[in-house]
């Protein structure tokens, strides 16, 4: 069984994390089987499994029981559950929400969006014992503000996700996401961080890659993110689509030059 342990050995080794988001018992067992070291279940699963434009829709109800259905078929993987929009607004909304994941959905871990906005939440959970996992970077809950694009070009957006990084890992945070940002700023992060910092649109340089599955797999309902890529294509199984691109992350030959995004 995967665990934090595990996870920061690999991060001291040199040793890439595949990660990839489920949403069902079936998918969950393909990608433990396929050697997938953690799960993410995600609240992108408004996007490609409920079919809304963002993920905001998503309630905690939806979550846990996304999050129990991934568990049913996961024995091996470490399992992190997103807490969704305005769920972690107050300390009492976060508490009552990781309570949810973990006693009823069997979450392993839950991940908050944000930095100095989570800080107390974060401090708060890990006191309790709860593994909590970081975001930064674009945060797709607040996308109604930000847009979908690259943060942390300039100088001081930059040197705000790299002090927000450092005072999740000082609040309790034991591992951290960073999306759509430049590579060299997530390469910063990760050299500096000691828990593992898992990117996802943030070059290559990170302890670990995740992706959303239904994006490997070609099942995008949108055009899909330039930083993804199709498995599918050749593979002849879904299957064999995962355990591809568990090999491409081990092997480091993704991401590629051409799924980094501009600096």
């Amino acid at each position: 069984m995967m665990n934090l342990s595990n996870l920061k050995k690999m991060k001291l080794a040199g040793k890439k994390v595949a990660c990839l988001t489920a949403y069902d018992a079936a998918f969950s067992r393909c990608l433990e089987q396929a050697g997938v070291e953690v799960i993410l279940v995600g609240d992108s699963l408004g996007m490609v499994v409920q079919g809304h434009s963002t993920t905001l829709p998503v309630t905690l109800d939806d979550m846990v029981y996304h999050t129990q259905m991934v568990q049913r078929g996961n024995n091996t993987a470490w399992c992190v559950a997103d807490i969704p929009f305005m769920e972690d607004s107050t300390l009492e909304k976060t508490l009552n929400s990781a309570q949810a994941l973990m006693k009823i959905g069997q979450a392993n871990m839950v991940k908050l969006e944000g930095g100095d906005r989570v800080l107390p939440f974060v401090r708060s959970l890990s006191a309790l014992g709860i593994p909590v996992c970081g975001h930064l970077g674009l945060l797709p809950q607040s996308v109604q503000k930000t847009g979908y694009r690259v943060q942390g070009r300039e100088i001081e957006a930059g040197k705000k996700i790299l002090k927000d990084a450092l005072l999740l890992q000082k609040s309790g945070a034991e591992m951290l996401v960073l999306e759509c940002i430049p590579e060299s700023l997530a390469e910063q992060i990760t050299l500096e961080l000691d828990i593992p910092v898992i990117g996802i649109g943030s070059g290559r340089k990170t302890d670990g890659q995740i992706l959303v599955l239904h994006d490997i797999l070609g099942l995008t309902l949108e055009k899909p993110p330039k930083f993804s890529k199709n498995f599918m294509v050749n593979s002849g199984s879904i299957q064999n689509a995962v355990e591809a691109y568990v090999k491409a992350v081990k092997s480091q030959s993704f991401p590629e030059k051409t799924h980094i995004l501009a600096e």
